[in-house]
């Protein structure tokens, strides 16, 4: 990233933000601008075309391999890459050393790898190594995580790498079993055996980070989320297995050959274009055999076409025909029972002296009682006595209710208390 230093980089980098936004202020900038000498490195080591890229590894990584002399004469760089042209490989050596990956000893006029070289030959060793077995790359993520660490250094970073790469396994896996596809349902499982070793390694690390007590809330919250999708990723092998049994149960087997519908289709799938298309001709081409038709299915076939069809014809869907709406006059009505009413009506209208309300309350069962005590409140009252029917002759008889503020025992049934209070007739007998 040559330019990245000064402040014409600093100009050229501000010119791709927004007026009056400044790049220093940004979190997600902020950390490229220090990392500014390792981004120069890698760019000097990536910049081009790939030959020119595979050049300059090589010939870093052949300077960064001797590890019991570490220091290089330009004669020995020239004999130990002979194979190369010696002004490609001048120039590649002066490019690393003008970008500070490697270092010139004046004193000893010899070459070295600078820490910086370093950093990028151990990062550049370490993608390379984890690309033969790590397709998925978990184990690299893992590994940078496990390193952090061991030297206590936990990035939320890479916690968030896992937590996302976790997040898109499972999605493809839960993506495979709603297929169906018995095909895509192995070929996850595979994928998941791959990682297993990795994801139970990222368990154990995981775990250790959200037992630490030296990490903040945020990063203590995300391992605790990457400990979840983990969880998650191991019980995926039992949905697996639950699928492929599934079509197991389903599997057609052809005959006594050993042979299933699964073997048949990986058999296909084994073919090139070219065979399939032949393989299909060849189909067109040839009759239907008797030997392969069903009987049980010719029967029921035949058993449809012969009678359930024929009775579907005949039967009648026609729908009946309207009726008129009956009237409500046609319904049948129950008359209410106002015999309780009127039966107490009469005992009421006949008082003389004061009736204590416990003795007016007096049912023969809990429900009578209940239904006396509603009606008190009635009596008196005008409203109820303007209008008509039992209920308004019950609340024009002349009595007045007086209520205590105290309860007693009453001693009616399924009644624990009741307010004290009497019925007192008025001097005046005059009602409807």
């Amino acid at each position: 990233m040559q330019g990245l230093e000064g402040t014409d980089a600093d100009e050229r980098l501000q010119d791709v933000l927004r007026e009056g936004i400044t790049a220093e202020d940004l979190p997600a900038v902020f950390p490229l601008l220090r990392g500014r000498s390792l981004l120069r490195a890698f760019s000097a080591l990536f910049h081009g075309g790939e030959t020119q890229v595979v050049l300059r590894l090589l010939v870093l990584r052949t300077l960064g391999a001797r590890a019991h002399a570490p220091e290089w004469t330009p004669a020995e760089i020239r004999e130990q890459l002979a194979f190369v042209e010696p002004v490609k490989l001048e120039t590649v050596v002066q490019r690393l050393k003008e970008h500070e990956l490697l270092s010139w000893d004046n004193e000893t006029l010899r070459y070295r790898v600078s820490p910086l070289g370093r950093k990028a030959l151990a990062a550049v060793s370490t993608l390379l190594e984890f690309e033969r077995d790590d397709e998925d790359g978990l184990g690299y993520i893992t590994a940078q995580l496990a390193a952090g660490q061991a030297v206590g250094r936990i990035s939320a970073d890479e916690l968030g790498h896992l937590l996302s790469r976790l997040s898109e396994l499972k999605e493809d896996f839960d993506r495979a079993v709603l297929s169906g596809s018995e095909h895509r349902i192995r070929r996850a499982a595979q994928r998941l055996d791959a990682v297993w070793t990795w994801v139970e390694k990222g368990t154990d690390v995981v775990r250790a980070i959200a037992d630490s007590e030296d990490i903040d809330p945020a990063t203590h919250r995300l391992a605790q989320a990457v400990g979840r999708a983990q969880s998650a990723l191991l019980r995926q092998a039992g949905i697996f297995q639950r699928e492929l049994n599934k079509i197991d149960q389903h599997r057609v087997h052809l005959g006594r050959t050993g042979l299933s519908s699964s073997d048949l289709v990986a058999w296909l799938r084994s073919l090139t274009p070219d065979a399939l298309a032949q393989h299909a001709d060849e189909a067109a081409q040839l009759p239907v055999q008797p030997p392969f038709l069903q009987d049980q299915v010719a029967l029921d076939v035949a058993e449809y076409e012969l009678l359930e069809r024929e009775r579907a014809a005949a039967e009648s869907t026609e729908l009946p025909g309207a009726e008129a709406t009956p009237t409500t006059h046609d319904l049948p009505i129950d008359e209410e029972d106002l015999s309780p009413l009127l039966a107490w009506h009469g005992e009421l209208a006949a008082l003389t002296q004061p009736m204590e309300l416990n003795d007016a309350l007096r049912g023969d069962d809990y429900a009578l009682s209940a239904y006396r005590l509603s009606l008190l409140g009635l009596v008196g009252d005008p409203e109820s006595s303007a209008l008509q029917g039992p209920t308004a002759d019950l609340a024009r008889l002349p009595l007045t209710l007086e209520i205590e503020p105290r309860l007693i025992d009453p001693g009616l049934a399924s009644i624990a208390l009741v307010s004290a209070g009497r019925l007192h007739p008025r001097k005046d007998k005059k009602h409807a």
